[in-house]
C-alpha cells in the first residue's frame, strides 16, 4: 500500500475519533442524570459554594448543552462552519435531551421536564451563534484544527 493510499484509509478512522469528546460528554451527562432526586440534592450546597445565589441546577442544561455542541462542531470539523450544519447541531442536541429526559423519568426523585429540554436547546443555540462570532470563530478553528 503506497504513502496516499495508507493515508486515506486513515482518514475515516481519524474522523470518527473526532467524535469521542461528544460521546464522552454524552456519558457524563447520561451519569449525572442517573442521580436519583436525593441525590442530586445533596450536591446543590457544593455548588453554592461555589456559585453564591445558586438555587438549582437548572444552569446546568445551558452548560451541559452548550459544552455538547461545542463537542460536535468538533467533531464535525470546518463543515460545521455553514448555517445548516450548526442547525443540526442544534437538533442534534435537542434530540439528545430528549432522550435524556426520558432516562431521566425512570430515576427515582426525576421527572421529565420539557423546559429541561428548552434550556438544552437554548445552550446549544448558544454556542452556535457564539462560534459564528468572527474573533470567536478564528480562536476555535485556530484550536480544533
Amino acid at each position: 500500500m503506497n504513502q496516499i493510499a495508507a493515508k486515506a484509509a486513515k482518514r475515516p478512522i481519524i474522523r470518527l475519533l473526532r467524535f469521542v469528546p461528544a460521546i464522552a460528554w454524552m456519558a457524563v451527562i447520561y451519569a449525572l442524570s442517573s442521580r436519583t432526586g436525593d441525590e442530586i440534592n445533596t450536591m446543590l450546597p457544593f455548588f453554592q459554594r461555589l456559585f453564591p445565589g445558586m438555587t438549582d441546577f437548572n444552569w446546568g442544561h445551558f452548560v451541559s448543552y452548550f459544552i455538547l455542541a461545542a463537542a460536535f462542531d468538533y467533531g464535525i470539523g470546518v463543515k460545521a462552519e455553514r448555517w445548516s450544519v450548526k442547525a443540526f447541531i442544534v437538533v442534534l442536541c435537542g434530540l439528545y435531551g430528549v432522550t435524556d429526559e426520558l432516562h431521566q423519568s425512570a430515576v427515582g426523585g426525576r421527572m421529565m421536564d420539557a423546559a429541561d429540554v428548552r434550556n438544552d436547546c437554548i445552550g446549544a443555540a448558544v454556542w452556535v451563534f457564539a462560534s459564528a462570532i468572527p474573533p470567536i470563530k478564528r480562536l476555535w478553528r485556530k484550536i480544533v484544527k
